[in-house]
């Protein structure tokens, strides 16, 4: 499932598509994804205007100047693909022929296409008033944004305090902090030297700071990177992301640990369902 540095990836691929532009035409070609699509959803959207493209967690938010804001989760397999020309210089591919995926096809003025593509259908969309959408289901118990000046130190701190859950759990909660998913979660605990075993409650705060900027710092470079694509994943254009190249324990069981003057070899484990990769040697 894409994290929060692949969304944020679409979401600055799509800045310069729709922001600011209105949406020319809208179609919908089947009545749901994981869950069933807004009742009208093509009217609604059509004629409207992108005011501006956020994102929080996972979730892309188009806030339109009808007064509503279209919420999109790419889910397991959703990819969101730009074609066509809104301005020159800006995208030159042409417009493709419709896949049999692609479940919703937005036309926007100046001539892109934006193309929401999910083969497995577990994404979903969702239109809500805006002045509302803080308090929609999906979004209304998320914590902190680990890139907003909410997140910090004090607060990780105070979080995992008493927390018997293994600190790998703690940092996946979406009530804790919001965004982190399994791949960076494992990548920012082998940078700190953390188990992802080790129960939260019993890291000393020290530790747990360190966790900070070590989160800001794994989620910029994947960012920067364009996201990890390790199966159904791509940019708005189409590329894959390359943060895959990069990992130091996600997916390498077996391989040597990279830290410096280490011995181990990294290891999977299960943690509710999930895999988990690190180095049992430098990792305590």
């Amino acid at each position: 499932m894409p994290e929060l540095p692949e969304v944020e990836t679409v979401r600055l691929g799509l800045v310069p598509v729709m922001e600011g532009r209105r949406i020319a035409a809208v179609r919908v070609n089947r009545p749901d994804l994981r869950r069933p699509l807004p009742a009208g959803m093509a009217d609604r959207l059509t004629g409207a205007r992108v005011l501006r493209l956020n994102r929080r967690s996972k979730y892309l938010l188009a806030d339109l100047d009808s007064g509503e804001t279209l919420i999109v989760h790419l889910g397991m397999s959703g990819r969101i693909l730009v074609a066509g020309a809104p301005r020159p210089g800006l995208f030159h591919h042409p417009q493709p022929a419709a896949g049999r995926h692609d479940h919703v096809v937005i036309d926007i003025e100046g001539g892109a296409r934006v193309t929401f593509n999910d083969a497995r259908r577990f994404g979903l969309m969702d239109l809500v008033a805006s002045d509302r959408a803080e308090a929609h289901p999906l979004l209304a118990g998320l914590g902190p944004e680990p890139l907003g000046n909410g997140f910090d130190e004090d607060y990780l701190v105070a979080r995992l305090a008493g927390r018997r859950s293994p600190v790998k759990a703690a940092l996946l909660d979406q009530t804790v902090v919001a965004g982190l998913g399994n791949i960076y979660v494992s990548e920012v605990l082998h940078r700190t030297g953390i188990s992802p075993l080790r129960q939260a409650g019993r890291i000393a705060a020290p530790r747990v700071r360190r966790l900070v900027p070590a989160i800001r710092e794994v989620l910029a470079e994947a960012i920067a990177a364009g996201g990890s694509s390790l199966r159904d994943y791509r940019q708005t254009d189409g590329e894959l992301g390359y943060f895959q190249h990069r990992f130091r324990v996600y997916d390498r069981a077996g391989a040597p640990c990279p830290r410096p003057g280490c011995s181990g070899t990294i290891r999977r484990t299960v943690q509710a369902g999930r895999s988990s990769f690190y180095c049992p040697a430098c990792q305590r």
